[in-house]
This record gives C-alpha cells, sequence and structure tokens, in this order.
C-alpha cells in the first residue's frame, strides 16, 4: 500500500478483534514514532506499552470513546483494545510539546495501519488515576493515549456540504459514518478565498441585480422629480 492511499483508508476504530499484537510490531511503530518531526528537535516524548490485561482493564473506565454517539461507541466486551501507547511527555525537556504529539500520533496510525492494525486517539481521560496505576513519575505528562488492535469494524467516510453536521454516527447496521468537508470547501491557493456555495453565489447575484434595479428605478423617479420641478420654474418665469 502506498502512503497516499494509507492515509486516505484510515479510520477511527474503536471495535477490535481479540488478537495479540507481536511485540517485535510494537517496536517497529514505535522506531517510526522516533522518526517524527519535532520541533526545535528536543525529541521530548517518550513511548509507555501497555500489554499486560490487568492493567488495560484498569486503564479502559478512564477513557472516554466517542463522544458524539456514547455509549454506543465504546467498546464492548470482546470488542477492547489489544494495546495501549502512552505518549509521556519529559516536561524537563519540554513542558508543551502539541506539534509533537500530533506528529508522533499519525507516524504511530500510519505505521500501524500498514501492519492492518486500527488505531484510536484517546484525548480524554482521568490523568490522575492512570499516572497512579501506571506509576508514571511526577517529571512526565500523558499527552495523548493510543488504542490498537486489529479491527473488528469498518468505517466509512463521506463528504458533507458547507456548513453540514459533522457527527459521525451510525446507521441501521451498526456501521459508523464520519462526515468530513468537501476539498473545494478548505482548499485555497495564493490568496485566501471565501467558499460559497452554488446557491449562495445565485442569490447573492440576484440580490445583487434586484439593488441595481431598485436603484435604476430611485434614480428614474429623482430625474423625473428634478425635470418636473424645472418645469414648474420655466412655467413660473413665463408668467412672469
Amino acid at each position: 500500500m502506498d502512503v497516499y492511499r494509507t492515509i486516505t483508508s484510515r479510520r477511527t476504530i474503536r471495535k477490535f478483534k481479540q488478537k495479540k499484537i507481536d511485540p517485535k510490531l510494537l517496536e517497529k511503530l514505535i522506531n517510526a514514532v522516533r522518526l517524527a518531526p519535532s520541533a526545535a528537535n528536543l525529541q521530548s516524548l517518550e513511548y509507555l506499552i501497555i500489554t499486560d490485561q490487568t492493567l488495560k482493564e484498569k486503564i479502559f473506565p478512564e477513557l472516554a470513546w466517542a463522544g458524539y454517539i456514547k455509549p454506543e461507541g465504546n467498546p464492548r466486551e470482546g470488542e477492547k483494545p489489544e494495546v495501549y501507547i502512552i505518549i509521556l511527555i519529559n516536561k524537563k525537556i519540554d513542558t508543551n510539546p502539541e506539534k509533537d504529539i500530533g506528529a508522533s500520533a499519525e507516524n504511530i496510525n500510519l505505521a500501524a495501519l500498514e501492519e492492518g492494525i486500527g488505531c484510536c486517539w484517546i484525548g480524554a481521560f482521568r490523568k490522575k488515576p492512570i499516572v497512579r496505576i501506571l506509576n508514571i513519575p511526577e517529571n512526565y505528562s500523558i499527552g495523548l493515549i493510543m488504542a490498537l488492535g486489529y479491527p473488528a469494524e469498518k468505517p466509512i467516510y463521506e463528504d458533507v456540504d458547507k456548513n453540514s453536521s459533522i457527527k459521525y454516527y451510525k446507521d441501521s447496521s451498526g456501521t459508523l459514518h464520519v462526515p468530513k468537508r468537501k476539498l473545494d470547501d478548505i482548499i485555497h491557493f495564493n490568496y485566501f478565498k471565501d467558499k460559497k456555495s452554488k446557491k449562495e453565489i445565485l442569490k447573492e447575484t440576484k440580490g445583487l441585480l434586484r439593488n441595481r434595479f431598485d436603484k435604476k428605478i430611485e434614480s428614474k423617479e429623482v430625474v423625473d422629480k428634478l425635470r418636473s420641478s424645472q418645469e414648474e420654474r420655466n412655467n413660473r418665469n413665463k408668467e412672469l
């Protein structure tokens, strides 16, 4: 699979097959993350891999899943992640490496997908319990949690019109639909241009034409009044 196809086929996965992931493959993913871009090359991120079943069970209730469709979006028994990768921030090096976290998470996503593994980024979680459960030192903080496993679902994306709802949903068959803004609505070349639909453009054009038409009528009425006033003055002058 080429890079572009990998990117465009990526979907967030929240239902996983209960199939183990080879530890060597997990190391391969972290190696891909290690080479991700890093602001000022500070490389403040480290990675804690959780495969122990007891720890996974303790972590799971501290995570928030699929806010738009909760609790339907939560993995059920027999669908939970096989692995968690905790992205840790070494605060002695950098306290706010947001850009690094995003780049690292995407590298995990894409490298995993190439191996047939699905991912879910989790940014909503209770930090204090997880820090306590995993014995994370004070000079580290949790930047993001990645849930991984072999996919047990096939979400699909669909292009939506501007101003349409972007809330993902499940249909009657349980398939997850993820709305995405259209390319034409987000792309700009050289200069920023306001993106308007054909209906909006047509409506504005009609409005402009109506305004011009109204102004022409108003102008004609003003001219007629001026002419009438001038004729009255001319008639008075004749009488005098």
